[in-house]
């Protein structure tokens, strides 16, 4: 039986360990932290194939240098920052173009829709009390402008992408969901979408992989390789070396801090994403909702009620900025009849590992033929971790991949 070391213990290395697991490789998780307490732990939950599009298209540039001279915009880049990877964000504008976002666009796609389909098996088939639910996902618009420039990208993901929304005029978007305020523009209903509590599928992940004999070793650091001739016979760690026959490297948005392990560079930057878990309001919505002119989502759990997202462009900076949860606070307010609900649980942020064409990295590394990369899933590691775990074990395991995995190379940077 061969033995594969995960480093990583968030959502990609978990779903990469029980899809080795499954396949009958002796796997042991080494994670620096606890098992899911990193970005994974209080996201928003979304498991959405209508997410395609990347963060790199036309008018990106335009609406990213903006947030360089605005004092609280939902994008925020900090001007040092940018200055200091310049690299990367060139990276980006290089990007931001039709041709390359369709390009991206299919790479993720392919990922969402199997991530998708095998997230449905693994709740049904593990039994998982995660609060899964396939309600779909609800986009809300508050003005007739841009609900109507949204038909346009509503169009073109039906077309490029047969990912069409069911559009809802203002009548009937509020008798779809009671919860908004009167007024609002319209919506796009996307019913493919599915959502979870992330915290809760961590939980039961960690049961189903102990369950299966996958060994998790928790507050226990990588701090290198034990390198052979071209290939990895054991990672350093905090509490000793882990020997093994293959290694995946699913550190998320810490995978650049390894470049100089790995022989690479992998080009991701973090992104911090923001969240406040509270109970369900007394006017709890329905649906998932996606706010996106103030770029807010709510999200409805059967146990609580979350709001996030934003973006923050700050380097390894470990502070909470509570002007970044006002943001979903006051967001939030100008759409809900009932917003927020006391007491606060958490007020949480997480690390985006943000690779500058929105493309994930799942590929060897060039220097050791038995390191695999899986990393760099920006806003959507949790959408796409059931079919990066899938591809990592057939990767390793030499047979044919159920999605091609040229996409992913890192030769493509």
């Amino acid at each position: 039986m061969r033995r594969v070391v995960v480093v990583g213990g968030g959502v990609v290395g978990a779903c990469s360990a029980y899809a080795l697991a499954k396949a009958g490789k002796q796997v042991v998780i080494v994670e620096q932290k606890g098992f899911g307490s990193g970005s994974s732990h209080a996201n928003c939950g979304y498991v959405s194939p209508s997410h395609v599009l990347p963060f790199a298209g036309p008018g990106a540039i335009g609406s990213t240098l903006k947030t360089l001279f605005q004092r609280n915009s939902p994008l925020k880049v900090r001007p040092g920052v940018a200055l200091a990877n310049l690299g990367w964000f060139l990276g980006f504008a290089r990007r931001c173009n039709t041709r390359d976002m369709m390009a991206a666009g299919r790479a993720i796609q392919a990922l969402l829709n199997s991530s998708r389909s095998l997230f449905e098996q693994l709740v049904e088939t593990e039994r998982l009390e995660c609060e899964w639910e396939t309600k779909g996902l609800l986009f809300v618009f508050r003005t007739p402008k841009h609900f109507e420039h949204y038909a346009h990208t509503n169009e073109m993901l039906a077309r490029e992408f047969n990912m069409p929304a069911r559009p809802l005029d203002s009548a009937a978007l509020a008798a779809l969901e009671p919860a908004l305020n009167p007024g609002q523009a319209g919506g796009y209903l996307y019913e493919s979408d599915a959502h979870l509590r992330p915290d809760r599928l961590m939980s039961e992940l960690k049961r189903v992989l102990t369950g299966l004999g996958v060994e998790i070793r928790e507050n226990c650091a990588f701090t290198g390789f034990v390198k052979g001739n071209g290939t990895v016979a054991a990672v350093k760690t905090a509490s000793g070396e882990v020997a093994a026959d293959q290694f995946v490297i699913a550190t998320g948005a810490w995978t650049p801090k390894l470049n100089a392990e790995l022989g690479c560079r992998v080009p991701i930057q973090p992104g911090k994403g923001y969240s406040i878990t509270m109970p369900r309001p007394a006017v709890c919505p329905k649906y998932p909702l996606i706010f996106e002119e103030h770029r807010v989502a709510v999200t409805p759990f059967a146990s609580g009620y979350r709001l996030g997202s934003t973006m923050e462009f700050g380097g390894y900076d470990e502070s909470l900025n509570r002007s970044r949860l006002s943001l979903l606070t006051e967001g939030a307010k100008l759409y809900l009849r009932d917003p927020l609900a006391e007491p606060v649980q958490e007020e949480w942020w997480g690390w985006r590992p943000m690779t500058y064409d929105s493309v994930p990295v799942i590929d060897f590394a060039p220097a050791m033929s038995n390191v695999l990369i899986a990393a760099g899933h920006n806003m959507l590691g949790l959408s796409m971790a059931t079919a990066t775990g899938k591809l990592v074990a057939e990767m390793l395991g030499g047979g044919k991949t159920h999605i091609d995995p040229a996409p992913y190379s890192l030769r493509r940077f």
